[in-house]
């Protein structure tokens, strides 16, 4: 229940603006807390984009990809399935509305569990303390925290020189909304959003081509998981990573295709175009500057690492505060802002927050890669384990797939670890386990996995690592016995 405030405000301790994986988790915390909490959301459910139109619906989607996939590589090509023509994208999706409805309704319980008030519509700061709320009346609330966290999201970038039309040009809140799976695709973009649609689009038979100024998609990530994401990529049949190409033109020909001019020359043609160059901080609107806040020249609200903003009071996170913009680093950047916002410990930072990329094959990360682990640390070992080289890869018939382990070379201490393929998103946790305690690669020798599985390749990992120390001090013992 809040109380009254100045000037006719409600008085509150905590008022969080957005109820996506930042607002809603930092507002549970603050109730947990014992705190009087409120989250304004403008969408007609809790969750924001996350659940209604990003993660949620596109997961969906990928699972039906996914198990189309596994059945055709279990089954040898022996027995395939084929999507007609007139399937529309929706009937691919038919479990979509009861995932979205019911994890709406899982976060809105959790929140009422926590006396948590909802309050539905648009949020503009008055002052650094003072938010009003215009609901779809034109009725006004106006809102007082005490402490006030702001979580809004993000919306796709639509720039002027691309006609997103959402009918033959789509971004990537549009792009599930097509009637019919098409026969050809455009991604323009090597993010994680192009990369994730455009491997989804490719595993249901669309011929895909990507293209991105960069050389390689995904260029944050390690360079050898890379390698064999873009090989799984091209294996597919029509799809092509275009890198280093920045486009010039993006027309729909009247006819049946979208005509897409690169600054090397190319037009590509195809019969949709997905645009996935990035996201927009959702602050239009929001007033910020009446708060004492300004952004980035990017659009995002500068943080410290603890997500506190320029006003003590005042914290941000998710989307707004720019990358890695991934619901897991968003739900701990919630939950941290509003630890340190009552003076509650915070624990370790966010350098372990995981990586997870829903691409097929999956790709997932956590701490340093080898070049970061290189320049930090010196020498490192590298082990690496082919899932091609498991009993569970080849029953599963998933052989493309790659885990690498990064070690301090004098401690054997575990760094990092990176992986690529299925399962990808649930294997990295053991590796963030790892490296939270501080082990070494010999508990993954020592330790007892079932058999046949992919977590298996941490020993296997782990074993490539030992091999290589003991390869090293023979050879240096052979040196000193040699005298050279």
């Amino acid at each position: 229940m809040s109380v009254s405030g100045p000037g006719g405000a409600e008085g509150w301790d905590v008022v969080v603006i957005g109820s996506g994986p930042a607002g809603q988790k930092a507002a549970v915390q603050a109730a947990k807390a014992g705190r009087r909490v409120c989250v304004v959301e403008r969408d007609t459910g809790v969750g924001g984009a996350c659940v209604h139109r990003g993660t949620i619906p596109s997961k969906t989607l990928r699972e039906t990809a996914v198990s189309l996939l596994g059945f055709r590589a279990r089954m040898g090509h022996h027995i395939d399935i084929e999507i007609p023509p007139e399937l529309q994208l929706t009937s691919l999706m038919d479990r979509m509305e009861r995932v979205v409805t019911a994890h709406v309704g899982y976060m809105a319980d959790q929140m009422t569990r926590n006396g948590i008030e909802q309050v539905h519509g648009r949020a503009s700061f008055l002052d650094s303390h003072t938010v009003a709320v215009e609901n779809v009346y034109g009725g006004m609330r106006l809102l007082r925290g005490e402490i006030i966290v702001i979580a809004p999201g993000s919306r796709p970038r639509t720039p002027d020189d691309v006609p997103v039309d959402h009918e033959h040009v789509y971004d990537s809140d549009s792009i599930l909304s097509m009637a019919y799976p098409p026969k050809s695709l455009t991604v323009l973009g090597g993010g994680v959003i192009a990369a994730e649609y455009a491997t989804i689009f490719a595993a249901l038979g669309v011929e895909v081509t990507m293209v991105d100024r960069a050389a390689r998609p995904l260029s944050f990530l390690d360079g050898e998981i890379l390698d064999v994401f873009v090989a799984a990529f091209e294996a597919q049949e029509g799809c092509t990573f275009v890198g280093g190409a920045k486009v010039e033109n993006v027309a729909w020909d009247g006819v049946g295709s979208v005509v897409t001019t690169l600054d090397n020359g190319w037009e590509l043609k195809s019969e949709k175009l997905l645009f996935a160059l990035g996201r927009v901080a959702n602050l239009e609107g929001l007033c910020i500057e009446a708060a004492g806040l300004e952004t980035t020249p990017r659009g995002h609200i500068p943080v410290d690492a603890d997500c506190r903003t320029a006003v003590p009071h005042i914290f941000a996170a998710g989307d707004v505060i720019g990358p890695p913009a991934l619901a897991s680093a968003a739900m701990e950047q919630g939950r941290r802002a509003m630890r340190v916002a009552l003076d509650m410990p915070a624990g370790r930072g966010g350098d372990l927050i995981p990586a997870g990329i829903y691409t097929i094959p999956e790709i997932s990360s956590v701490g340093l890669d080898e070049a970061a682990a290189t320049a930090e640390h010196g020498e490192v070992f590298v082990g690496r384990s082919k899932f091609s080289e498991l009993a569970r890869g080849q029953i599963a018939n998933v052989t493309d797939g790659l885990l690498k382990l990064v070690v301090e070379a004098d401690s054997l201490r575990v760094l990092g670890c990176q992986v690529i393929g299925e399962g990808a998103t649930e294997l990295i946790h053991v590796a963030q386990l790892a490296i939270a305690n501080e082990n070494d690669v010999h508990m993954f020798v020592e330790s007892i996995f079932n058999f046949p599985t992919l977590a298996e390749a941490y020993r296997v990992a782990a074993l490539d690592v030992l091999g290589q120390v003991q390869a090293r001090a023979f050879e240096s013992d052979t040196r000193a016995g040699s005298g050279t």
